[in-house]
């Protein structure tokens, strides 16, 4: 029996380098994990996940998971730009409760720039609303995202999201018109950036 040739396997893991991720300066610089890679061009495009409770250290915030885009590697380093958020099902799934109203509007917002962002608001009604007091609630959401972003550069917009203002003033608006129980933009991400 003719024996098989072995072929010697290259270790492409010993000619890896490890890279710092950084989060944009919005969110404070600061580093959210490492990865290898043997050329820094292949980081390039690659999508990170972070929770706000890694950034931050608050664990209330745990259920939102934010996004970034490794866009430039300088040295070591692989910076990073935001590409979007989205909060858990599972914390969606607790606001929730039998007799209430799930409201949801998406609507496409654009920033000072012109980056064009995806957002996804859902609204939580105190008991079950008539469809047309739902049908106006998802109107005025919808007018008063637009009217947030007006005006708003993209790093403005996106602490306004991530904080929880923008949801805070649709929700003071909104409660005008049927009493909520929570406002929560529950998802955003950048749908083109500005050329």
């Amino acid at each position: 029996m003719a024996k098989a040739r072995r072929r010697r396997v290259r270790d492409t893991w010993k000619e890896k380098q490890w890279f710092k991720i950084m989060t944009p300066k919005e969110f404070g610089d600061a580093e959210i994990g490492t990865t290898p890679a043997r050329d820094p061009d292949i980081l390039l495009k690659r999508r990170v996940e972070s929770s706000m409770r890694e950034l931050t250290g608050d664990f209330s915030k745990q259920y939102v998971k934010l996004y970034f885009q490794i866009n430039n590697v300088a040295g070591d380093t692989a910076n990073t730009k935001f590409v979007g958020h989205h909060v858990t099902t599972d914390y969606v799934r607790s606001m929730i409760r039998r007799g209430t109203s799930r409201i949801d509007t998406l609507s496409e917002v654009t920033t000072k720039e012109g980056y064009k962002v995806n957002v996804h608001i859902i609204a939580i009604t105190v008991k079950r609303a008539k469809a047309s007091q739902q049908k106006f609630i998802r109107e005025t959401m919808g007018n008063l995202i637009q009217q947030a972003v007006d005006g708003k550069t993209f790093p403005e917009f996106v602490e306004g999201v991530i904080s929880g203002k923008m949801a805070s003033s649709i929700y003071h608006e909104t409660k005008k018109i049927y009493p909520l129980k929570r406002v929560e933009i529950i998802k955003t991400q950048v749908a083109e950036e500005p050329a």
